[in-house]
């Protein structure tokens, strides 16, 4: 589903962060991914995933799994790209070539998963639909780790790192850590979406862009002109909206 959303293109004052744009990229693709920390494009074109560096184009396929639902590349050297409809998640090295895949169908303890992503340790965050609880699957040790206690309501949105997962249903926004400690919880004001960067959340809310305040948790809304969006991603230095045919980027500055 498309949002549309707003971006100031102006700083902020006060104790907000400052935003401005740079650039817009042209990629005609459906689903952008986003860059690694090598400033390597990653994108989902007719259900292939290609990774675009200086001077190479990389791609991964295989259609017997359907839709790639999510791409995680936190790791650049190892690469998660999740299968929600065969619940199975593929592990690629930096040129797309697998390494191994984890289906969840065939581990020891069936897991019905709605969301995967890279954690530290050879683990994966997941979360177990039929439980409504968050986990941690280690795939050397083939060993489960139970992370949270039952979440009510659907999942929305899920943004995690290699230590900390935050999880948005309707009603909250949940943080935890790898070690299965509930950081923080904070009601949902109708946001619809989350992406993270050291802890640093933004999310999109009716049209609007707001920052959560990692410390306070305090929201802050930004506004801007209307940009049709249809994937965000947020790195080190720049948060990067995909419009229809092209990829808007912007500086942003986050607190430490």
């Amino acid at each position: 589903m498309k949002i549309f959303l707003f971006i100031l293109l102006i700083p902020f004052f006060g104790d907000s962060q400052e935003l401005s744009f740079v650039e817009k990229i042209d990629l005609n693709t459906n689903q952008f991914i986003g860059y690694d920390s090598y400033n390597d494009l990653f994108y989902v074109k007719d259900q292939v995933l290609y990774k675009k560096t200086t001077s190479n184009l990389y791609n991964f396929k295989d259609f017997q799994l359907g839709e790639i639902y999510s791409v995680d590349i936190v790791n650049p050297m190892n690469i998660a790209v999740y299968y929600q409809d065969f619940n199975t998640v593929v592990l690629l090295d930096n040129k797309l070539t697998e390494i191994e895949r984890v289906e969840f169908n065939n581990i020891s303890e069936f897991t019905n998963t709605s969301q995967v992503t890279m954690a530290a340790n050879n683990s994966l965050w997941i979360f177990n639909i039929d439980l409504q609880q968050l986990e941690l699957y280690n795939y050397r040790s083939k060993i489960k780790t139970l992370v949270s206690q039952p979440i009510n309501g659907e999942v929305l949105s899920f943004a995690s790192n290699f230590n900390y997962c935050f999880v948005l249903t309707e009603e909250k926004i949940r943080a935890y850590n790898i070690y299965g400690s509930l950081l923080a919880e904070i009601y949902n004001e109708g946001f619809q979406k989350i992406v993270q960067l050291n802890e640093n959340l933004i999310a999109i809310k009716d049209n609007e862009l707001y920052y959560i305040d990692k410390e306070t948790r305090e929201s802050k809304k930004i506004k801007s002109p209307e940009i049709t969006i249809k994937d965000l991603q947020l790195t080190q230095e720049f948060l990067y909206i995909y419009d229809e045919n092209q990829v808007q980027k912007f500086t942003i500055t986050l607190p430490k």
